[in-house]
């Protein structure tokens, strides 16, 4: 695999704030890589200084083999950045801003093309001030897609948004991986993260406490699963010698077995069927990605 981003001991402070705290992590050609953590870990620090945005106070970043702090225009124009908060003029068009950004690249792809792909080619004649809330991140999407960029940063790009218009954008956001592009993205969207990312990294207070796959992070802090069996007569003896099985109890008449490993439920399954238990209700409850970040980052609430 080819690393299009290496960040190295990153650091960045605020006066007597620290706002990353050494963090290294690379980012592979291809993949859709999500930068996830509570509300004010450090992830949209990190994002900018990778961006070129923010001078780190030490450390190393690398982006398509350039110092993103050189401000390089030719790295400037391999890159798409959406960034958390933006705005346009209220009155601008939607045909006019796109119009607008073409100028500003020496390469750019069909922008009427490119609106009509991202569902605005109706709103092209709408003002920005005029837009939804969903509308406006797909203008800043197409904004960040017009130089057909290798590498498209995306900064909690539907923090705010109802599901609808939340869903859209993870359609859009799968297309541009599609294409062969690389996504940066952050994110406290622990289903977002789920969905799209390809890894994760987990920042909390500053610092990378984790990082892979949402598979690989659930079998690592999260491999229990749980199976509710209701049935007549049902004996939690029965099935406490499964291989795995952690806790088995009834509760309320409702059998709560808890265990480990992938073939944890299908067990529990075979056992049902060896002593031919007349099962009325049957339902597991697999850990997922927040699970394991609720585990990491606590279950206080940010702000």
């Amino acid at each position: 695999m080819t690393s299009v981003i290496l960040v190295s001991n990153l650091k960045k402070s605020y006066g007597s704030l620290t706002a990353v705290d050494d963090v290294s992590f690379s980012v592979e050609e291809g993949e859709i890589f999500g930068l996830i953590g509570p509300n004010g870990a450090g992830k949209t620090t990190t994002m900018e200084c990778v961006e070129g945005v923010r001078t780190p106070d030490a450390g190393s970043i690398q982006v398509l083999g350039r110092d993103p702090g050189t401000r390089s225009i030719h790295l400037q124009n391999r890159i798409g950045v959406q960034l958390q908060e933006a705005q346009l003029q209220k009155r601008i068009k939607v045909w006019e801003a796109v119009d607008l950004w073409t100028t500003l690249f020496p390469k750019t792809v069909d922008g009427e093309k490119l609106l009509e792909e991202l569902g605005l080619a109706e709103k092209r004649n709408t003002r920005f001030m005029n837009l939804s809330g969903g509308q406006k991140q797909r203008l800043f999407i197409a904004l960040a897609l017009i130089n057909d960029p290798e590498l498209v940063f995306l900064d909690e790009l539907t923090t705010g948004l109802d599901p609808q218009a939340r869903r859209t954008i993870w359609e859009m956001v799968l297309r541009i991986k599609e294409r062969g592009k690389t996504v940066f993205l952050t994110t406290h969207l622990m289903e977002e993260s789920e969905r799209l990312c390809d890894r994760v990294a987990v920042i909390e207070h500053g610092r990378l406490i984790e990082l892979g796959t949402a598979d690989e992070l659930i079998a690592r802090h999260c491999p229990e699963r749980t199976v509710f069996l209701s049935a007549a007569d049902v004996s939690a003896e029965v099935f406490s010698g499964i291989p795995g099985v952690a806790k088995a109890e009834i509760k309320d008449g409702v059998l709560h077995l808890v265990g480990v490993g992938a073939g944890f439920v299908s067990s529990v399954i075979e056992c049902i069927a060896e002593h031919r238990i007349r099962v009325t209700d049957f339902q597991t409850e697999m850990p997922n990605l927040e699970d394991v970040f609720l585990k990491l980052t606590g279950h206080s609430i940010r702000d």
